[in-house]
């Protein structure tokens, strides 16, 4: 994507306008995230509302709170305003209990390094992507001025603070991936940041896992730092947080309805449908080449940040991506959060799911049209794929 098309997006996106300099400070910010291959409208506002700070967040004063027990229900206490939001209740697995004079009942999954210790709390995974919450605590921090950003569509007001997050995770063994994401949650006090973390799984997982957790550095940003010439993850701190974990395939609700309809160069393969997420696995020309392990450990060798678009572009392969946009059978537009090769990922955000009506462009401008617009757009007819999907 262009500068100059960013700059439309953003300035289409938030309300009222942002200025030149604030677009400029996202700019710089999404250098060095590198989060998303592709970066939608409302994902673009979210991103740039949290670079400029909200408000009146309101957070608990550490010396008149009481103290609450908080590790092992942080689902509980997040479930309503991150991305991947919905009802967690018996859904996920306790890792970590906490009594209410703050005793833990194991330590098996928390570590602590550089002041700062981090406790996994629960952890789900639907087969597809692992949701991991937990807490962070670092007694000489001030959390209070995380910015939050918007975790679903902005009318509806969700917010929700954020936490950087840099290592790598592994599964049973298998090939490792980078952290990509930030964790998604709540200030509890100057000192404690409760959140979540959703990560991706390479390939369908059945049973039972381990969960290889590195963590190598951690960070925040600060709404005071701003003006500043870079205010991403300004407080920074290199360590080691490793933790290893147990997980289950939770498969209650979760639906995998094949399609495999081919429309010129894009096959709709199938659509997964979970209690918390839709996933459209797509395949495009330049997916045909296999990115093996061993060349793209090389690559990052050279470049830890670069994308598997980037190391598809630096090879010479041709890399195709396409864009897709879902809604409900009542019109309601999936909020979406990332799209990379294969696979385009939505939050279901507590909406009901009968079916789907699934909307997939080749032209980036017309999806950002269909995206601003809704199901009635008058580009719903350039889709060079659209399907129907019923659900139940």
């Amino acid at each position: 994507m262009t500068d100059e098309r960013l700059d439309q997006i953003l300035k289409q996106a938030l309300a009222p306008e942002i200025d030149d300099r604030e677009i400029q400070v996202y700019k710089r910010r999404k250098d060095k995230m590198r989060k998303f291959i592709r970066i939608g409208k409302a994902v673009a506002a979210a991103v740039a509302v949290a670079v400029i700070g909200i408000g009146g967040l309101g957070y608990f004063n550490p010396t008149l709170a009481a103290k609450i027990p908080l590790i092992g229900k942080i689902f509980e206490k997040i479930e309503d305003d991150i991305t991947y939001s919905g009802d967690y209740t018996d859904k996920g697995t306790v890792l970590t209990n906490e009594d209410h004079m703050g005793n833990l009942d194991t330590s098996n999954y928390s570590v602590s390094d550089q002041g700062i210790t981090l406790t996994a709390s629960e952890v789900y995974c639907d087969g597809y992507s692992i949701f991991l919450t937990v807490n962070i605590e670092a007694n000489e921090a001030d959390f209070t001025h995380i910015p939050e950003h918007y975790t679903g569509n902005i009318a509806e007001n969700q917010k929700a603070a954020g936490f950087y997050i840099g290592g790598t995770w592994s599964v049973n063994g298998n090939a490792t991936e980078r952290i990509e994401n930030t964790f998604e949650g709540e200030v509890i006090d100057s000192h404690t940041f409760a959140g979540m973390l959703k990560l991706n799984l390479p390939q369908k997982m059945e049973g039972n896992g381990e969960l290889c957790f590195y963590v190598n550095g951690l960070g925040y940003d600060d709404d005071r730092m701003l003006g500043s010439e870079e205010i991403s993850a300004s407080h920074w701190i290199d360590g080691s947080w490793n933790i290893v974990l147990p997980f289950e395939v939770n498969k209650t609700d979760v639906k995998t309805i094949e399609v495999g309809e081919k429309e010129g160069n894009i096959t709709l393969d199938n659509v997964v449908v979970s209690p918390y997420q839709v996933i459209v696995h797509t395949t495009t020309p330049g997916e045909q080449r296999e990115l093996t392990e061993d060349r793209k450990e090389k690559l990052l060798s050279k470049d830890p940040d670069l994308t598997d678009a980037e190391m598809f572009e630096m090879l010479g392969w041709s890399y195709e991506p396409c864009y897709t946009i879902v809604f409900n059978q009542d019109g309601e537009m999936l909020y979406s959060d990332v799209e990379m090769a294969g696979w385009a990922g939505f939050a279901v955000q507590g909406k009901e799911i009968k079916s789907l009506y699934i909307f997939i462009f080749d032209n980036m401008d017309d999806w950002v049209q269909m995206e601003s617009e809704g199901i009635n757009s008058g580009v719903a007819d350039r889709a060079v794929i659209f399907k129907e999907i019923y659900v139940k």
